[in-house]
């Protein structure tokens, strides 16, 4: 994930702490995995290195230290730039499951069980995306919609690696 690119995109909004960096970030990717404060922390001390953004602001008000960061010149070109490069076809999260259905096989596990167990697991993961209400932001049915097509195409995967499995065993 470009973690990076996505906290310059946050701050493209305007200068912002880490805290609103995270909120802005699990506000945009509601059925995705929460950005972690030590990412956010790491993120800004890479991209303040890269000189991609500043510190415009720094407050200790009796609690913990504030800091407000802003793009830069620079940081607005990078984020330009990145918007615009297409990214490559990859192998996303069915990695692991290739890699689980692999070794299952190789190994003598029952990729059956494995396969079927992935599938539910799979759907319902679907049923839960469709029965959460998305919010008002349009972007947030957009997400919806990648994750369940995802998932959709998944499931048809599995289902022919089963049908392989099966086809091999029954010869």
């Amino acid at each position: 994930m470009a973690t990076a690119e996505l906290v310059l995109g946050l701050l493209s909004a305007g200068p912002a702490h880490g805290y609103d960096v995270k909120r802005g970030h699990d506000s945009w990717f509601p059925d995705g995995r929460p950005l972690a404060f030590g990412q956010v922390y790491t993120t800004l001390g890479r991209l303040e290195r890269d000189e991609l953004v500043e510190v415009v602001e720094k407050t200790s008000g009796g609690g913990p230290d504030r800091t407000v960061y802003a793009l830069t010149d620079k940081g607005r070109k990078h984020l330009a730039d990145w918007l615009v490069d297409p990214v490559p076809p990859a192998w996303g999260s069915a990695d692991e499951v290739l890699r689980k259905l692999v070794a299952a096989v190789r190994t003598g596990g029952d990729a059956a069980v494995f396969l079927a167990r992935q599938r539910a697991s799979h759907l319902r993961r679907i049923r839960e995306l469709q029965e959460t209400p998305t919010g008002p932001d349009p972007t947030s049915t957009i997400v919806r919609d990648y994750i369940v097509a995802h998932l959709d195409a998944d499931l048809r995967w599995l289902d022919s690696a089963l049908d392989r499995i099966s086809e091999q065993e029954t010869s």
